[in-house]
């Protein structure tokens, strides 16, 4: 039997970021980070909104305001308050305005339809709701409104908070996209949120104990459950990720184009920044052609992202021309990210794209490739500081695995979730007792190699059983990557007569690939894989499903093609 890689040790004796692995967070609530914040950077820029500069103290004042004007309307410790928002400056406002009034932040997709956002609202028990003028938004909100347990609305206005020369042209040519705030005595304006003297009650907060943010998983793999993250855990996490940064202490301008609404963003946009006295450069939603004209007028030094974020940059015509001599470091989370498509990024733009690791269970990272340094292409780096990771075996989680043989990944650390919200019998399936600790299951298969770096095989419940064989998709999907034809790869399972399931594989092409076939490209694939890998078909789309922040979504994949075949 092969040694079993020490995790207690590895890092200690192997560790290529700049901060300790063994460095310890203390407890911080996040009113107090936030507080830490502003009086360090008072008058530098916390955020650009299309143009538009707000200073640390400026911001400050708003979230005062805010926290006092929630509680004048009856808000208090322990009670939810949601944000049906995009990333605008309202945001920023309403999400350290409840924290400091006590309440628990609960995010929610400006995509949800009314019944998803009504089921979440329900399940949360979120009392107050907070959302744009935005014909896309305030409509929604007010069906959830009149049909859940909601109570209370307070609407902002994109107008409100852009320069006034944008302003008045979004008055002007957006009237159509503004839908008319209705006389209800349950709906209150933002301004009149915040016209108070920001004489607020700080609620006391136990950072360990005291939930947060109420953060709903993906929901990729079944119905979203709300991860319950302490103050703790996001404050850990955002120090956590600002150790990674040999250059923290540099100008730090970030590119705010992640959605806040999603924990990636949240920890390494909006917490991480904030925390480190940084400037976000937010932007309402992503488009290529808005994000590189901002990377150019800003001279950001860091771009969070996804990787069919990084492709959308790529395909933009306007790549080529865009100066990304001030950008120091991309991060690329959400999925995995294919070797080429990093490889082809850097070599457009001489920008560096380290990937990372992470769950909503985790309040956002877990691990990251080195920004400075070589890091291991292909792999999920190693675990932050504090942080650890261990292989255990796939049928018995309360064993190890063997070194080298893939296994779940289990994680501890002062990033990891107190649980799900009202969600016991979850709990029970997501934790696993280890020498006396409870770990957090992933679901994600991976090894970890001598020198500390992990690499993530597949997720358990995505594995195909071929003829009683295990397959893994992503295995196919990286070999489909390499074929110069292809732009994005999805393999899932489908029912086989013979084998119980067989592969198959969903692809769109790059612009310009020419008249690659279905079956060329099948050829081509089965070529390179073992017997019972091999796919019964490759099946060439125009798209491929996304979740809300761009992340190829096979369980989408899978209703599509049930819908089709019902």
């Amino acid at each position: 039997m092969s040694a079993v890689i020490d995790t207690n040790s590895i890092w200690t004796r192997h560790y290529d970021h700049p901060t300790p692995w063994l460095t310890a967070f203390p407890p911080l609530s996040m009113p107090e980070m936030f507080r830490q914040a502003v009086e360090r950077h008072g008058a530098s820029n916390m955020l650009d909104f299309l143009g538009r500069k707000y200073s640390f103290a400026a911001v400050g004042d708003a979230v005062k305001r805010a926290a006092a004007g929630f509680q004048a309307m009856g808000i208090a410790k322990g009670d939810r308050i949601g944000l049906f928002l995009p990333n605008v400056p309202h945001y920023v406002a309403a999400y350290y305005g409840a924290l400091l009034a006590g309440a628990t932040v609960v995010n929610f997709s400006p995509l949800y339809t009314v019944d998803e956002l009504r089921a979440q609202v329900d399940d949360s028990g979120t009392r107050l709701l907070v959302t744009l003028t935005a014909a896309a938004l305030l409509p929604t909100a007010i069906k959830v409104l009149e049909g859940s347990s909601l109570e209370r609305l307070v609407v902002g206005s994109v107008a409100g908070v852009l320069s006034p020369i944008k302003s008045l042209a979004y008055r002007l040519l957006k009237r159509a996209e503004v839908a008319d705030v209705p006389a209800d005595p349950r709906i209150t304006r933002f301004s009149a949120l915040i016209a108070n003297s920001g004489e607020v009650v700080a609620a006391p907060v136990d950072a360990e104990r005291d939930v947060a943010l109420i953060q709903y998983t993906g929901g990729t793999t079944g119905t979203p459950k709300g991860a319950r993250l302490s103050h703790q855990n996001l404050t850990a996490n955002a120090r956590q990720v600002i150790a990674l940064d040999p250059h923290r202490d540099d100008v730090d301008r970030i590119l705010g184009v992640l959605p806040f609404f999603h924990v990636f963003a949240n920890t390494c946009v909006l917490n991480r920044t904030i925390a480190n006295g940084g400037e976000i450069v937010m932007l309402p939603r992503f488009d290529a052609g808005q994000a590189l004209a901002a990377v150019v007028r800003t001279r950001v030094t860091a771009m969070p992202g996804v990787p069919t974020m990084y492709q959308a940059l790529l395909d933009h015509p306007a790549v080529a021309t865009t100066d990304w001599s001030s950008l120091r470091v991309c991060i690329s989370g959400g999925a995995p990210l294919a070797v080429e498509l990093k490889a082809r990024f850097e070599a457009a733009t001489g920008a560096k794209v380290v990937e990372g690791y992470g769950l909503t269970e985790s309040a956002g990272v877990v691990s990251v490739n080195p920004y400075d340094g070589e890091g291991k292409a292909g792999s999920i780096g190693q675990p932050l500081a504090g942080t650890t990771v261990r292989v255990v075996d796939r049928d018995d989680p309360t064993k190890d695995a063997e070194s080298g043989v893939p296994g779940e990944l289990v994680i501890t650390g002062p990033q990891i979730m107190q649980g799900y919200w009202n969600r016991p019998d979850a709990d029970g399936e997501s934790f696993v007792a280890i020498d006396g600790a409870a770990w957090l299951r992933t679901g994600d298969v991976g090894v970890i190699d001598e020198d500390g770096y992990i690499r993530i095989v597949d997720r358990l419940k995505d594995m195909i059983a071929v003829g009683g064989f295990k397959v893994y998709p992503s295995t196919i999907e990286k070999l489909l990557y390499h074929h110069p034809a292809v732009k994005e790869a999805l393999v899932i399972g489908v029912p086989d007569a013979y084998r119980g399931e067989a592969p198959r594989a969903f692809v769109t092409l790059n612009t310009g690939a020419g008249e690659t076939s279905d079956v060329e490209l099948a050829k081509w694939l089965n070529g390179q894989l073992g017997k019972h890998e091999r796919v019964d078909a490759v099946v060439v789309r125009d798209t491929l499903p996304k979740t809300m922040v761009g992340k190829l979504d096979r369980k989408a994949l899978r209703a599509e093609l049930a819908k089709e075949e019902g």
